[in-house]
């Protein structure tokens, strides 16, 4: 059966002319208006639970061991984050965050505009979170992962990643964390505190994921951190929190749903934007 796609990616396939051949078919419901039912390509639909137009393929974008953001990438817009701010009602003025540090720290826009969002949210439960750490550039995840390994006599013990492959420079990845920790050390034990389970169970709704979860670090290769956010917009943060997926297992149920949409006859410049290509590690 196939899957539900928006108006507005038929538009912008008109727009970049790719004309349907003969034997190709939309199927269409017209009620109040025009609603795509099936969108065919010579008979290939895309068989994912997310369609397409739903995702964002620059917030769904997967920097690890084995995939490697280039050096000169930077994640656009990227915002400061302000300083949260309040009235005598204690509302949020500014569209800040609470911070664990005096530091200038920046998101990629929408990431960050979410955060504030639940932020505000776990306010409004009593929660009441900081955020420790943002976005890292190429250089300075280089620094810091020097610095680990002198530090720790040359052995990489996964809590600092490769410059390249750092959640962190995507703009999307932040660590969030308790009141009570914002000026401790973060270890797992910080799990079991209510703020770090009120965002396990909640970060989906504001388009955020555990990035690194307890039972995937032999797939994910880096230690538990249930402090580590990322943004990945709500639909996938739903789909990957529901199924207890890490982003990596996301990612390579996506990459054989667009080879089996390829491979089907499927048109690329529909899916092309979505292939992971790691660039070279330096």
């Amino acid at each position: 059966m196939g899957r539900r796609l928006l108006p507005a990616l038929l538009a912008l396939m008109l727009v970049c002319s790719c004309a349907l051949a003969e034997d190709e078919e939309i199927s269409i419901t017209d009620t109040s208006g025009l609603i795509i039912e099936e969108f065919y390509f010579g008979d290939v639909l895309w068989d994912f639970p997310i369609d397409l137009a739903d995702m964002d393929p620059e917030m769904i974008r997967l920097a690890n061991k084995h995939v490697f953001l280039p050096s000169d990438f930077v994640p656009s817009p990227l915002v400061t984050m302000k300083t949260r701010k309040t009235d005598s009602s204690g509302n949020n003025t500014n569209g800040g965050v609470n911070k664990a540090s005096s530091s200038e720290m920046q998101l990629q826009q929408e990431c960050a505009e979410h955060l504030v969002e639940m932020f505000e949210a776990a306010l409004d439960d009593g929660i009441s979170l900081y955020l420790k750490s943002a976005y890292r550039s190429y250089r300075t995840q280089k620094t810091m992962y020097y610095n680990r390994l002198q530090s720790n006599g040359g052995k990489d013990d996964g809590w600092v990643t490769k410059p390249g492959a750092s959640d962190h420079q995507t703009g999307l990845g932040c660590d969030v964390v308790p009141r009570s920790w914002r000026d401790k050390s973060m270890n797992e034990k910080m799990a079991s505190d209510e703020a770090c389970v009120w965002m396990a169970e909640h970060c989906h709704e504001f388009g955020f994921i555990l990035r690194y979860p307890e039972d995937k670090q032999d797939i994910t290769e880096i230690n538990y951190e249930p402090w580590h956010m990322r943004y990945v917009g709500n639909p996938a943060a739903t789909y990957i929190m529901k199924n207890g997926l890490c982003l990596e297992e996301f990612q390579e149920q996506l990459q054989s749903a667009i080879e089996k949409f390829l491979n089907a006859g499927g048109h690329r410049s529909m899916v092309e934007a979505f292939i992971q290509v790691s660039a070279e590690e330096e």
